[in-house]
């Protein structure tokens, strides 16, 4: 039943394409390494961080970042070193500055347009007055009796 379990636990565990050769012998040093490609999106498979792929440039993605922790520079210094290569688009949030403020901003003005419209709607439906039916006219009176005398 533990083996089960145990082999459960690492089937459900998340598959990185980091390879044993690629880790470094600091468990610090790793973490940070880790943390750093968490960021960094694969250029080739672009759903998938740099941990995760398997592509080569995802591979040289990962020793580039763990040459520069061991280099000494900090998580903010090797992104910005990966980003002056590859560009904006190889980290999964992009940084709220430039063209990509609207990036930031819409989705919240979205929001806010669509609860404003959303209320607008609500408060003129609530507000209509409802019509009263207008009476029958004689010709229409005198027809409702003929078909219910039928």
């Amino acid at each position: 039943m533990k083996r089960l379990v145990l082999a459960l636990l690492l089937a459900a565990a998340p598959a990185l394409a980091v390879q044993p050769g690629e880790m470094l012998a600091d468990p610090a040093l790793e973490a940070r390494a880790r943390e750093i490609s968490s960021v960094l999106r694969c250029p080739v498979c672009q759903g998938e961080t740099i941990d995760d792929s398997n592509a080569p440039v995802a591979r040289d993605l990962r020793l580039v970042v763990r040459e520069r922790v061991m280099a000494g520079d900090t998580n903010d210094q090797v992104i910005d070193f990966v980003v002056d290569r590859f560009g904006e688009f190889v980290l999964f949030e992009p940084r709220a500055k430039g063209a990509n403020i609207i990036l930031w901003i819409a989705g919240p003005m979205m929001l806010l347009i669509g609860l404003a419209g959303a209320a607008v709607y609500l408060r003129r439906r609530g507000t209509q007055p409802e019509t009263a039916p207008r009476p029958l006219d004689e010709d229409e009176a005198r027809r409702l009796k003929e078909i219910l005398n039928e």
